[in-house]
């Protein structure tokens, strides 16, 4: 009886476990070093090194793709990665903002608008990571990030919005390294991307269909 009672309590310890999964992957591995990348960058930036500056960012743009090759091919997705691979673009973005507007190759109110849509962002992913995280909310399970409560399902425009600022960010870091700072391009790409950031913010505060939340067993 001691066996059996002690077997259906394990059952049900097993039956209401959160959801678990293994982060220690390779992709998440050169996302983090990407996320680490990025303050270098900014560093480059700021102190007008901008050739050293662009290859690097080349080089985390590489390390971008290789992780999701890597995670479809050798079937490497987890859901921290689908949370942490768009934060690694955040927080790169985030410093190529803030350092090309210091030094004057982003407009300020630009910059501003970029990093207010991404304030928004962080803000409203903070709230579903606790309305959807299974009791006991403690603050230690809701930094443990092997507990997955929600998924982030960025939109069409959300995707081409972070396309667009990327090519905008790359622009204007290789403008004064080729000589085109005051290009008529560059300032129509200003302008969609201001655009286009707008968009995807709406389409994030309206969406019913941007974050998943997901089954506890």
């Amino acid at each position: 009886m001691l066996h059996i009672g002690w077997s259906i309590d394990r059952v049900r310890l097993l039956q209401w476990s959160p959801l678990q999964e293994d982060i220690y992957t390779i992709p998440n591995s050169l996302t983090l070093f990407r996320i680490a990348l990025s303050p270098y960058i900014g560093y480059l930036i700021v102190s007008e090194s901008y050739t050293t500056a662009l290859g690097f960012m080349v080089f985390a743009g590489f390390t971008d793709l290789l992780d999701g090759f890597i995670a479809r091919r050798y079937n490497m997705k987890t859901f921290l990665g689908s949370a942490l691979d768009p934060m690694a673009d955040k927080v790169l973005m985030t410093v190529l903002t803030v350092s090309l507007a210091k030094v004057a190759l982003l407009p300020v109110p630009l910059a501003c608008l970029i990093l207010g849509r991404d304030i928004g962002l962080i803000a409203g992913t903070a709230w579903y990571r606790y309305k959807s995280l299974p009791p006991p909310k403690t603050v230690s399970r809701y930094f443990d990030l092997s507990l997955p409560s929600a998924e982030v399902r960025p939109p069409f425009i959300s995707k081409v919005n972070t396309v667009l600022q990327l090519a905008l960010m790359a622009a204007s870091l290789a403008s004064p390294v080729f000589g085109f700072v005051d290009a008529a391009a560059l300032e129509v790409l200003r302008y969609t991307v201001a655009l286009t950031t707008v968009w995807s913010a709406a389409h994030y505060a309206l969406s019913k269909d941007v974050v998943k939340i997901l089954p506890q067993k």
